[in-house]
């Protein structure tokens, strides 16, 4: 008996088939993520409205709180349009770089939520620790600097993952997922 060789080099076209055996009640499934969705969206920001526009919420643990709404509606908004486009639309189809693209915004975000609570932490230690010099060592620059540098160190975790994807695995055995 043969077995035929079913890889597929290099595919431009990924078929996404959502929750497999639940096919037919996906249209219902997608009602509760988009509820959530819009949930977070609006209580994000709010969040950020409530944090801009109040001058007192202008101190590092705020600005880190405002750091992580901003990073949720990210992330939610790149996972969520292609889940319900799934789920109501039934469009399926992504293109390979598409997938490539989102996982990386995924796993990059995820990672900065959480350097964010590791600043976070750090914050509240310092300000258990030294609470005469807090504001003194975490100024605005320095809040500033952080964000940038978790921001950066997110996107070159996540980075060479995607590379070694794109160019070392080249055999796919199926382009459905």
């Amino acid at each position: 008996m043969s077995i035929s060789n079913m890889t597929v080099f290099m595919p431009s076209v990924l078929t996404l088939i959502g929750i497999p055996g639940l096919e037919s009640v996906q249209c219902w499934i997608g009602i509760p993520f988009c509820a959530m969705y819009l949930t977070a969206m609006i209580g994000n920001s709010l969040l950020l409205i409530i944090i801009v526009s109040e001058r007192s919420l202008h101190e590092p643990m705020y600005m880190f709180l405002g750091m992580l709404g901003v990073t949720d509606i990210a992330l939610a908004t790149t996972i969520m349009p292609k889940m319900l486009g799934i789920f109501w639309f039934h469009v399926p189809e992504i293109y390979f770089d598409s997938c490539l693209l989102q996982m990386w915004l995924i796993h990059t975000f995820q990672c900065i939520e959480s350097g964010i609570l590791v600043a976070m932490a750090l914050d509240r230690y310092v300000a258990i620790r030294y609470p005469l010099r807090h504001g003194a060592i975490f100024t605005h620059h320095l809040v500033t600097q952080i964000g940038a540098m978790v921001t950066v160190r997110a996107a070159i975790l996540v980075a060479p993952c995607l590379v070694l994807i794109k160019c070392r695995l080249q055999f796919y055995h199926t382009t459905i997922i």
